[in-house]
């Protein structure tokens, strides 16, 4: 029987080589998705006692790496995402979107990195804890 596959969810990190906390970031989500992906191609019946992270319900995704800083429309989609309580965990030394967005156009540096944005799922999180990582990533049944 035919089906149609959902496409898989984009997951972007925007990355900064230089700074630990966002390579810390990369690695942990490289190992996520590899863990997820081994035991989505294996056979159900088998036990997946070793996955690294039993607890995370989640299914495939597309890992998108990348040093680029967003665009201005994903910039606003990411604000929209934490929420106004977290604005400053975005773009440095800005609290409302107005200003975040002033102070990405005058300087993209003062975007913080790393950022994880889930776009399918709506969720967004400038951290390298894998605690605020796995929250993020976690879906509801039957998403």
């Amino acid at each position: 029987m035919f089906r149609f596959h959902k496409p898989l969810d984009i997951i972007t990190l925007f990355h900064k080589a230089s700074s630990p906390a966002s390579v810390r970031a990369a690695t942990f989500l490289k190992q996520i998705s590899a863990t997820i992906s081994e035991t989505a191609t294996e056979d159900q019946a088998s036990d997946h006692s070793h996955q690294t992270h039993p607890k995370l319900s989640r299914d495939e995704f597309e890992l998108n790496i990348t040093e680029d800083p967003p665009t201005t429309d994903q910039l606003k989609t990411i604000l929209e995402y934490v929420g106004k309580n977290r604005i400053s965990c975005i773009v440095q030394g800005a609290s409302t979107e107005n200003e975040a967005l002033k102070k990405f156009k005058e300087n993209q540096e003062n975007f913080k990195r790393p950022v994880i944005v889930d776009w399918n799922n709506g969720k967004a999180v400038a951290s390298d804890q894998e605690s605020e990582i796995l929250k993020l990533l976690e879906q509801k049944n039957g998403n």
